[in-house]
């Protein structure tokens, strides 16, 4: 790394609850270095998009008089009200939750409002049940952050259940239903490319770090790796791992009870969404263990073999519920519309992949997402190495299907958004800052026909995935 140090460059840090990861990107948009911890608590630092730090009255004095000699852990374990702070796993609030929703009006209206329906990893909720589990500990906290900063930027303030996300303001209704004075633990958001101040003296004097080094608003993991794909207007990001996750670029989103939209963290006047499916790279593994013998190639051979559009044959494939849409269990309707109980190996693979993509698009449509003439996909992830399936992602969607090398992607677009943050004084938009960047691999591209071929199919998935989410779900809903 020396020989980088006379040159301009940029830091992007992932900060989780299991480690803490670090790359270097220079002038040129090359990344030069990158490292790993594995002891990230000891910092102090969470930053998975859910979590919260509660500090203690006094605990900004002791962040301005930090002495280099010791390590952060020494001088900060006094600094919290709350010792354990709760993080994404935490699942205790649905009672908060309900409350929330009860205050606004409504499941639907608290997403219109803040992008998301109550979730209980939700940061909002979580501070409510902390005042109200512990009113003593919540009394005594002068401030409320994530990642350990002091202020907010609106595309991780929407992942909290607080933020109105088209106003990027606070909402007071959701402030006053979760805990009083929390707008003044809070502080005010703050646009996602401001520049905060310059690094604090303890870094300077510890670990050497350039005293004007300047520091630019935190986010999340999934808005930062947003960034660190170079996402545009109309694209998409389909990550296909143990769970598919779709990140979306909107214009004019339409918040729903599924999913979530948060302030797009490169474009302010923009927003981006996100989908998650859990029945990803595990279930597609099962049916090429019981369709395929345990082969890829065979499992590609099939999807070669047959034709797009399946013959009309459709299939939900949900060994574990399903988060978009909450369904479980095997599903598979012939070209009437029929129920039945088995597929031909090769028709049942193609009928997982064809299902799989549908109901991604199905569902981003739901959200305000249309594919546009020059909408692109980047595909991550395992699957995103078989040709074959992503050949079926550019039929279903009408899109080319690009490849990227997203390792550690959040920490890249961190040090992206840190070279926006040094430029935004000039306007320049984050595309322009970004231009020198590796640029993805085209994959796969629409075969003809196709458009006309998934058209008709995708509406008649809507509309089964309706029946058999009628015919699955309690009688208690």
């Amino acid at each position: 790394m020396a020989e980088h140090s006379a040159r301009h460059c940029c830091l992007g840090w992932d900060f989780s609850t299991q480690q803490v990861k670090v790359v270097a990107v220079d002038a040129e948009l090359n990344v030069f270095y990158e490292d790993i911890w594995g002891r990230g608590l000891g910092l102090g630092f969470p930053s998975q998009q859910h979590g919260s730090v509660y500090w203690k009255a006094g605990a900004n004095q002791v962040l301005t008089s930090l002495t280099p000699d010791l390590l952060l852990r020494e001088q900060l374990q006094a600094c919290f009200s709350i010792s354990d702070s709760p993080v994404w796993m935490d699942s205790s609030t649905t009672a908060q939750c309900r409350q929330l929703e009860a205050t606004v009006g409504g499941a639907q209206a608290l997403s219109s409002l803040t992008g998301s329906r109550a979730y209980e990893r939700f940061t909002g909720n979580q501070i409510a049940k902390i005042y109200q589990k512990n009113p003593e500990a919540y009394s005594r906290t002068e401030s409320v952050s994530k990642i350990s900063v002091s202020c907010f930027l609106p595309s991780l303030g929407s992942g909290m259940n607080l933020l109105q996300i088209q106003d990027k303001v606070w909402s007071q209704a959701c402030l006053g239903a979760c805990a009083p004075g929390l707008e003044e633990k809070l502080g005010q958001p703050v646009p996602s490319c401001s520049v905060v101040g310059a690094i604090s003296s303890y870094f300077v004097q510890r670990y050497g770090f350039p005293a004007g080094c300047k520091v630019v608003a935190f986010t999340g993991d999934n808005p930062a790796s947003l960034a660190g794909m170079r996402l545009e207007e109309g694209d998409i990001a389909v990550s296909l791992g143990t769970s598919d996750t779709l990140f979306l670029w909107l214009q004019e989103p339409m918040p729903a009870l599924e999913g979530h939209i948060f302030c797009n963290p490169v474009d302010p006047q923009h927003y981006m969404a996100l989908l998650c499916f859990k029945n990803g790279s595990l279930m597609r593994e099962k049916i090429r263990d019981e369709s395929a013998s345990r082969s890829w190639s065979e499992f590609s051979k099939a999807l070669r073999s047959t034709e797009l559009g399946n013959g009309g044959n459709l299939g939900f494939y949900f060994d574990v519920m399903e988060i978009t849409p909450e369904i479980i269990g095997r599903h598979r309707f012939n070209a009437e519309n029929h129920e039945v109980s088995a597929f031909p190996w090769d028709v049942e693979i193609r009928a997982l992949i064809e299902g799989q993509f549908m109901a991604k698009k199905i569902h981003a449509e739901g959200l305000g997402y249309r594919v546009m003439p020059k909408t692109k996909i980047l595909a991550t992830g395992g699957a995103s190495h078989n040709k074959d399936i992503l050949q079926v992602l550019a039929d279903v969607f009408g899109a080319p299907v690009y490849v990227i090398d997203t390792a550690n992607s959040a920490c890249v677009g961190s040090a992206y958004r840190a070279f926006h943050g040094l430029a935004a004084g000039t306007n320049m938009p984050f595309s322009e800052v970004v231009k020198l960047a590796p640029n993805p691999r085209l994959a796969a591209t629409p075969t003809p026909g196709a458009f006309q071929v998934y058209e008709a199919l995708l509406q008649r998935y809507a509309v089964l995935e309706q029946r058999v989410l009628t015919q699955t779900r309690r009688p208690s809903e």
